[in-house]
C-alpha cells in the first residue's frame, strides 16, 4: 500500500501502459465530466481481468507486445478503462498470438487490414460501441455514404433525405456519445459532429 491511503502503487507494466497510452493519444486532462462518461461505457481493466479469469499483469504484458489493444481511457486517477468486451476478439481468434492475422485477415487489401490493426492497438476505437472488424468496416460504408450524398446535395428529393437519414440513424446505432476528452485527442471534431450531428442540423427530417 502506498503511505498508508490504501492506494496500491502501479506496477512497472501499469506505468509502461500509461506510457505508451500517452505516445498514442496526447497528455489530456480528464475532467471529472470525462470520468463520469468513462465510467458509464468502460470498464477498469483489473475488474474485467477478475471477472474473467485473467491476470491483469499479463494483459498488460500483450498489450505492451502488441497482442492487445491499449486502454481507451486512462482516467483522471490513472485507473486504465476498457471495453467490457476486450477480449472477445482474441477469443474468437483462437487467441492474443492469432489475433493480428484474424483481424487483418478481414480486409482485402493487406495494406488496409494492418492500418486499422494500428488504431485497434492504439485503443482509439472509442468510436464504436462494440469494435470488430465487422463494425469497423460498417463505420467507414456508412461515413462514405454520408458524404457522397452531403456532396451531391438534392434536399428537395424525398428519396435522397430518406438514404441520407437512413445512413446518419444507422452510424448512430454504431457509436456512443463521445466525451469532450475525444475532441482534445483527436484534435477536433468527432465522427459523431461531423457525421450524424452536422448533418441532421442541416438536412432536418421532414414531418
Amino acid at each position: 500500500m502506498d503511505g498508508g491511503t490504501g492506494v496500491r502503487p502501479a506496477s512497472a507494466a501499469a506505468r509502461a501502459v500509461a506510457e505508451r497510452f500517452r505516445e498514442v493519444n496526447g497528455d489530456h486532462p480528464m475532467t471529472p465530466a470525462d470520468d463520469a462518461y468513462v465510467n458509464r461505457q468502460f470498464v477498469e481493466l483489473t475488474a474485467l481481468c477478475a471477472a474473467t479469469g485473467r491476470d491483469p499483469e499479463r494483459v498488460r504484458g500483450l498489450v505492451l507486445d502488441r497482442c492487445l489493444p491499449l486502454p481507451s481511457y486512462l482516467r483522471s486517477d490513472g485507473v486504465e478503462m476498457v471495453p467490457a468486451d476486450l477480449f472477445a476478439l482474441a477469443d474468437a481468434a483462437g487467441g492474443p498470438d492469432r489475433l493480428r492475422a484474424w483481424f487483418v485477415g478481414h480486409w482485402a487489401d493487406p495494406v488496409d487490414g494492418e492500418e486499422e490493426w494500428a488504431g485497434y492497438l492504439g485503443g482509439q476505437y472509442v468510436c464504436l460501441r462494440s469494435v470488430s472488424p465487422t463494425t469497423i468496416r460498417r463505420k467507414s460504408e456508412l461515413m462514405a455514404a454520408i458524404d457522397a450524398a452531403l456532396a451531391a446535395p438534392a434536399p428537395d428529393d424525398p428519396a435522397w433525405r430518406a438514404a441520407l437519414h437512413r445512413s446518419i440513424d444507422d452510424l448512430d446505432a454504431l457509436e456512443p456519445d463521445f466525451t469532450a476528452y475525444d475532441r482534445l485527442r483527436f484534435g477536433g471534431p468527432v465522427s459523431r459532429d461531423t457525421h450524424i450531428t452536422a448533418p441532421r442540423a442541416r438536412h432536418p427530417r421532414t414531418p
